[in-house]
């Protein structure tokens, strides 16, 4: 008798995602991976509220980068309070990757505030200076012509070259960048990105917590930076 080898493999389509469409199961080998598509990282903004005292930035920055967190922007100014400064930070990831960032945070003793406010309703701007390659003639007279619909502004202009200001979403800044790139980006400086929620500010939710906090001086570290 004479048997006749199979060749072919049988494919259970109970192995495959539900997203794979008809004809890629027909077309596809079985023996290839099976495909799949990998997760887009959500983007998160934390405004952290910390003590005004010196070398607060060194440490949360210090305890971000040790850790590997992937942050996009960082941006720390004084806030109504000259007690406390107000950080904003946006970073990439899922949620378990922001709860570890609040709790990292949380325990830097000059944290006094920790707020998710991708959340909410908030407004966020990005100041941006950028000098591009532009002298007198049709070249600086298309720069400020976009500057304007952008709602920027010319700063300074030389022999060469000229200097916007633009504030606004990241997706505008980006915009203009992307315009200007054919024309020469010669510098470009960006402050990252601020938000604040909007509403009524929580005044006397900070008052509480700041006067329930300990002296940076005087408390005891929790987390050790080093």
């Amino acid at each position: 008798f004479f048997f006749k080898q199979k060749t072919a493999y049988e494919i259970s389509t109970r192995d495959w995602s539900s997203d794979v469409c008809s004809s890629d199961l027909a077309d596809a080998h079985p023996r290839d991976p099976i495909p799949h598509t990998l997760p887009i990282p959500m983007r998160h903004v934390l405004s952290a509220t910390v003590q005004n005292v010196p070398g607060v930035l060194a440490h949360v920055s210090g305890m971000l980068a040790s850790r590997g967190y992937n942050i996009d922007s960082l941006a720390v100014g004084e806030t109504e309070d000259p007690r406390f400064s107000r950080m904003t930070f946006v970073l990439r990831g899922d949620d378990r990757v922001l709860d570890q960032v609040r709790r990292q945070l949380e325990k830097i003793v000059t944290v006094v505030r920790v707020d998710d406010i991708s959340s909410r309703n908030y407004v966020e701007r990005d100041l941006m200076l950028i000098k591009v390659a532009a002298t007198a003639g049709p070249t600086r007279t298309e720069v400020k012509e976009l500057a304007e619909v952008f709602r920027g502004r010319v700063v300074d202009v030389a022999a060469d070259s000229v200097v916007v200001e633009i504030s606004g979403t990241e997706k505008k800044i980006e915009g203009f960048i992307e315009l200007m790139r054919p024309l020469g980006i010669l510098e470009l400086v960006r402050t990252g990105r601020i938000a604040m929620v909007r509403g009524s500010p929580p005044t006397r939710e900070l008052t509480e917590a700041a006067d329930g906090a300990r002296p940076a001086d005087s408390a005891p570290a929790r987390e050790s930076l080093a």
